[in-house]
């Protein structure tokens, strides 16, 4: 297992984790919040603002790996609110390959770090 401790242009760990971890040719990615990875700060704005920080973040991991979001097989979607979903949706939907989409779960959970409304984790695998 190949631990992953710096990625550029996403933000770095706020915890004692790996941005995202290789087992074999699949890589673990971390779940990332909609922090500025400069500032290190939650960007302004709602939940959509916060989705495409979050998928900036995540291609950002995926690329310095050299892969994309066609290799991910498996999006796990964390909301503090279930009613942004369809916000939430139209960011994914824009960052993903019509008709190629991988498996995804959402859940609506009680809270995140640092009080973000939405936390996105992925599975990916090199083709």
């Amino acid at each position: 297992m190949k631990h992953l401790v710096e990625i550029s242009g996403a933000p770095k760990p706020i915890g004692p984790y790996s941005a995202a971890v290789w087992a074999g040719d699949t890589l673990y990615l971390s779940g990332q919040i909609p922090l500025d990875p400069e500032s290190m700060t939650v960007v302004q704005g709602g939940v959509a603002e916060q989705a495409t920080q979050v998928m900036e973040n995540l291609k950002a991991v995926l690329a310095s790996q050299g892969l994309s979001f066609e290799n991910v097989a498996m999006t796990t979607i964390f909301l503090t609110d279930i009613a942004d979903g369809k916000a939430v949706n139209e960011v994914y939907a824009s960052y993903m390959t019509a008709g190629r989409a991988p498996a995804r779960q959402t859940v609506a959970v009680r809270g995140l770090p640092m009080g973000v409304l939405v936390e996105i984790s992925m599975i990916a695998a090199k083709s």
